[in-house]
């Protein structure tokens, strides 16, 4: 449906708030996030780069996530305006063998991540990846019964994997606090991330889970913060460069997917025909500039006049948008103009395992889309005459686009064999 054009206004302001340095974020865990106030730590290292948190906290000890499911955990979560909600599990419960995890661990994950975003629909559920005990699984029980829980390795491993699981099918990030640990205890053995019940962290081990926390949470390099806590300057500046170098240089891994905006169009009856190829989105706005708005996935529009209009389509997962914008040259809103000439050709077509593309004086860029509207081939800047390999693409029929420098448009018909 049509929107005035106050409705982008609204958005883009509603998208500069959210983007600010500061986060309500909710701790649900156990002692794991309570012991050396690991909330507090990444307060601490927010204040050094302007960023701030306000949190609250529910840490009852040993607590498991069944557990949080049926406690003060879902009235904090269901009284929102939570920016993001850390989920820590109890630290064995996500290593054991996968059907007890399928039945015990996964399905209470997914009821507290269904509740963030029933309550909270622009938070980021965050997952607490922790780390294997120091020499595996005390309980001898639980190594006879899966002999990989007998050693740091192997219990780290599982839960680093199990971590990985939740965070995928919860569409979630997670916070690789036990990838962070694990390089410190191959790299740097000297530096001690235990208590002595090999168990909870020391505070050199919680202040290696706070740079993780940190790089999550605001998307900044944790070798710029200055916080210490206790720790001797040396100490505490190799963790934050293991933080950099294991979460902030991938920090697409351990974050949920974002949205990435596209769009592609063609004449149609007496307006234009938008198609969204976006991926990863969950909701659209578009800008026609021409003072009009639009939140349909796929809609058709009539310009009032003929000219060039910068369409804007605007994609959002989770609130988090992703802005492409296109110049469409329209003829007295009927549609696109199409002053490319004729000298450009295709051969052969149909194809099999090549396509040679002439005649591309003065052209932009060439596209080709499959019959669902899904970019294949894209190159920017071609030359007079392209040589693109074919042989990978499906058999059927596409549509190859030639953009010129002035913004007109071809559109050929391609069949591949």
């Amino acid at each position: 449906m049509k929107k005035t054009f106050f409705l982008t206004i609204f958005w883009a302001l509603s998208q500069i708030a959210f983007a600010q340095s500061h986060l309500n974020v909710l701790f649900i865990g156990n002692s794991y996030t309570d012991v050396n106030n690991l909330p507090s730590l990444i307060q601490q290292m927010g204040y050094c780069t302007g960023d701030t948190i306000t949190y609250q906290a529910n840490l009852p000890g040993g607590c498991t996530f069944g557990q949080h499911c049926n406690n003060n955990s879902m009235t904090l979560i269901c009284q929102g305006g939570w920016d993001v909600v850390v989920l820590q599990e109890q630290s064995q419960n996500p290593s054991f063998p996968i059907g007890q995890v399928q039945n015990e661990v996964f399905p209470f994950a997914k009821r507290l991540v269904d509740s963030v975003y029933a309550n909270n629909p622009c938070a980021n559920p965050l997952f607490y990846m922790t780390w294997g005990r120091k020499n595996g699984d005390p309980d001898p029980r639980n190594v006879a019964a899966f002999p990989p829980l007998g050693t740091y390795n192997g219990m780290d491993s599982l839960l680093a994997l199990r971590y990985m699981m939740m965070k995928e099918d919860n569409d979630a990030s997670v916070s690789p606090v036990g990838k962070v640990w694990h390089y410190i205890r191959d790299s740097f053995p000297s530096i001690e991330l235990y208590q002595a019940d090999e168990s909870h962290p020391s505070m050199a081990g919680s202040y290696a889970a706070a740079c993780s926390f940190y790089a999550v949470l605001f998307g900044k390099d944790p070798t710029n913060v200055t916080y210490t806590s206790t720790l001797d300057a040396a100490t505490a500046s190799t963790i934050r460069q293991v933080a950099k170098i294991v979460v902030y240089d991938s920090l697409s891994k351990w974050l949920r997917p974002l949205p990435e905006a596209d769009f592609s169009y063609a004449d149609n009856n007496g307006g234009v025909a938008f198609t969204n190829n976006s991926q990863k989105a969950d909701s659209y706005l578009w800008d026609f500039a021409d003072g009009t708005t639009d939140t349909a996935t796929n809609p058709t529009h009539a310009f009032p006049a003929q000219g060039t209009y910068n369409v804007k389509l605007i994609a959002f997962r989770h609130c988090v948008p992703d802005t492409i914008e296109k110049a469409i040259t329209v003829n007295s809103g009927v549609g696109l103009s199409e002053t490319v000439g004729n000298s450009i050709e295709l051969f052969p077509n149909p194809t099999a395992n090549y396509l040679r593309i002439s005649g591309l004086e003065n052209v932009k860029s060439v596209e080709i889309y499959s019959a669902d509207g899904k970019k294949v081939f894209e190159k920017a800047s071609p030359s007079v005459t392209e040589v693109i390999d074919t042989k990978s693409f499906a058999s059927g029929i596409y549509a190859v686009g030639i953009i010129t420098n002035d913004g007109a448009i071809l559109r050929k018909k391609l069949i591949k064999k």
